[in-house]
């Protein structure tokens, strides 16, 4: 009887010890799934306990879930997602049923338990109610391959065990609740610093192809999110426009002209139409959800309107890989978003309205003052001409008599042309004016070429930044302002003659300069260089740089000049900068291309797939394209009018001129056209 009662002394002893092991290697884990799975390993390590598993009660309170198990029958168990009824007909349930534990010697006579298909060796079986506080939050079985494998000292040890598992489940579970509020509080933050940021620029940025891509980017990188988008409804109204989207999906959309329409089946067009947010915590179950081929991963999406004034200007459209990704918080601050996003469109909508009205307006103001300058200009003529009539009537006289001069011939003719060659440049430059395209995206590049093969002067190096590729302008009016610079500056004796471009210190503008080590000016001739007719140089008529102040300031533009005598000028023009417009080019001919290896070249070869560069022409093309300006433009148009080619030609240029158009359609060209300079504007080439 004593061995006995000092054989269960020693095993309680050992029971004790092992709990009190148990329970320290389990007081410091904090992460629930790891203090769980390693409690029932070190409950089966220290105890040879056959099987371990670890249930908690969930949110109805009706079920104990497993959350852990031992070795394969564990881990299956826990993939099929194994749950006992509590109360029910297991030891699990009626452990934490009744708040007290459960033990059965032999399972087999055993009303209460579980036959389970996993643990089929199990022969005896404690279940251990987990208590903390005043709740029961889980319960502890424990399973041996032996009959009567537990005593009753047993409880006593392996409860003290589960009482410390509860309080480490319920610390591990109040320290995933504190890290859950402190991710939001951070989540928090940065939404309301992203909120922050979206209304601060919105206010600071009026350029819409400035601004939207800018928006996507912030909601995108500060949420975390799969992709963001903004559509603006079009001018019909009925479609919503893909004007900025989220990186290589956004590119390919945005390449595409991707639009929806308003009141269609997306999401976007029912948000528009409604004037209201939608959301779908799950596309598949989206009745009107839009399913887009380059956003395969959207798993949520949530599309807020862009509305000012009542009237919807667009929608800003957020999705996520996740499903229900989207919190109350990301609703609120994201719909905040969308208010400042609409106020900064609708300015941007009211600047472009000002800037064309304050355009039309200044080109009213520009035609009053060609006006005046031609009324100048007929008296200057009418000097110009007067040499013209004595020298016509003198030289009648000569051929009258019968015996003329020919030396006083050759000179009356040359004082002829002179002054009519004049008489023509000063036509081109107050009348040439006249002949104005509306301002679009222009590729400073090509137009720099065109005008330094325009005015001869080979002189000229260039250099143009990546970000000032693109410029807003007329092509024809700028290339004749350059033309104006470069030959004013040749005419001054430059040597060297250096044209740059970049970025500009106000936002959105590029800075032209064109910079030469000519003779300069002094102080007084400055003064007066933009004043029409003044000029140091005899035979000129002194209309270059007026004429040029005139382009710039319609163009929206600045143009300031500094100079200084034996030194060189510098000559800086100040204009909008532009991007490329995209536009669907759908279906495109097979096109040849005759034309240097130049920017323009490259540009529209890598925009038309269909199109190849040569030099010379093809009858296998459908259209051929000849750049006015190409290094070989004469040699290579009479090859096409010697092959017959001309009525499938058409004539690009930078710079349209009434001459050379009236010839070149003389001669048979099917037609002379401003070049394209975005992909929008291509298909007008073979449009009718």
């Amino acid at each position: 009887m004593k061995a006995h009662q000092a054989s269960g002394i020693e095993r309680h002893a050992i029971l004790l010890n092992a709990a009190a092991r148990v329970s320290r290697s389990i007081a410091s884990i904090l992460d629930l799934n790891l203090l769980l799975n390693r409690t029932v390993d070190i409950i089966c390590d220290e105890f040879k306990f056959y099987y371990a598993g670890v249930f908690l009660v969930d949110e109805s309170g009706s079920w104990a879930v497993l959350a852990a198990g031992r070795g394969e029958p564990g881990r299956a168990m826990l993939a099929e997602g194994h749950k006992l009824h509590i109360g029910g007909n297991s030891m699990v349930g009626a452990a934490i049923a009744n708040r007290e534990a459960r033990i059965a010697l032999d399972v087999g006579a055993e009303a209460v338990h579980f036959k389970n298909p996993h643990l089929l060796r199990t022969r005896s079986e404690m279940a251990l109610p987990l208590i903390a506080g005043d709740e029961v939050i889980g319960a502890l079985t424990v399973q041996s391959e032996l009959e009567a494998a537990f005593k009753e000292e047993d409880i006593a040890a392996l409860q003290t065990m589960a009482d410390q598992l509860a309080v480490a489940i319920a610390n591990a579970r109040l320290h995933r609740q504190n890290q859950t509020l402190l991710r939001q509080a951070e989540r928090r933050a940065r939404l309301l610093r992203a909120a922050n940021t979206v209304g601060r620029e919105a206010t600071s940025i009026l350029d819409i192809d400035r601004l939207l891509p800018r928006m996507v980017d912030i909601v995108v990188e500060a949420y975390g999110f799969y992709y963001a988008g903004v559509f603006l409804v079009d001018e019909s109204g009925e479609w919503a426009v893909l004007r900025a989207g989220y990186g290589e999906a956004g590119k390919a959309m945005l390449a595409e002209g991707h639009k929806l329409q308003v009141g269609g089946n997306s999401m976007i067009g029912t948000c528009i139409r409604l004037g209201e947010a939608r959301i779908a915590l799950d596309v598949g179950e989206e009745r009107v959800h839009f399913k887009n081929p380059h956003l395969p991963h959207t798993r949520s999406e949530m599309a807020l309107p862009l509305i000012f004034g009542g009237k919807v200007l667009g929608a800003i459209t957020i999705q996520s890989k996740e499903e229900r990704a989207f919190s109350p918080d990301d609703i609120t601050t994201l719909q905040t978003m969308a208010d400042h996003l609409a106020v900064a469109v609708q300015n941007a909508y009211t600047l472009e309205a000002l800037q064309a009205a304050h355009a039309e307006l200044l080109r009213t103001k520009v035609y009053e003052a060609l006006t005046v300058a031609t009324t100048e200009a007929i008296h200057w003529i009418g000097n110009k001409a007067m040499p013209i009539t004595m020298t016509i009537a003198r030289l009648q006289e000569d051929l009258a008599s019968g015996q003329p001069d020919l030396d006083s011939l050759k000179e009356d003719l040359a004082l002829i042309a002179e002054s009519a060659q004049t008489i023509l440049e000063v036509k081109e430059q107050l009348i040439g004016q006249a002949r104005e395209q509306k301002p679009r995206p222009v590729l400073l590049a090509d137009v720099l070429q065109a005008a330094i093969r325009q005015s001869q002067v080979e002189a000229v190096e260039s250099e143009i930044a990546a970000n000032a590729a693109y410029v807003i302008a007329d092509s024809t009016q700028l290339t004749r302002v350059l033309v104006n610079l470069l030959r004013n500056a040749s005419e001054a004796g430059a040597k060297q003659i250096t044209v740059r471009a970049r970025t500009g210190s106000e936002k959105g503008s590029v800075r032209i300069t064109v910079a030469d080590n000519g003779a300069g000016m002094d102080a007084e001739i400055l003064a007066k260089c933009w004043s029409p007719f003044y000029t140091t140089k005899p035979g000129r008529h002194g209309l270059g740089l007026p004429a040029a102040l005139h382009v710039i300031t319609q163009l929206q533009g600045q143009i300031s000049i500094k100079s200084q005598a034996g030194k060189g000028t510098t000559v800086e023009i100040l204009l909008p900068a532009a991007n490329p417009l995209l536009g669907d080019l759908g279906k495109t001919p097979n096109i040849l291309l005759i034309d240097d290896d130049d920017e323009w070249a490259r540009f529209f070869l890598k925009t038309i797939r269909t199109a190849e560069r040569a030099d010379r022409p093809s009858e296998k093309a459908d259209l051929i394209l000849l750049d006015e300006f190409a290094e070989g433009f004469e040699p290579a148009l009479k090859a096409i009018q010697k092959a017959g080619l001309l009525g499938k030609t058409i004539v690009v240029t930078a710079a349209l001129d009434v001459d050379r158009l009236t010839r070149l359609l003389r001669l048979g060209v099917k037609d002379v056209k401003l070049k394209p300079y975005s992909p929008a504007e291509i298909p007008a080439l073979w449009e009718k």
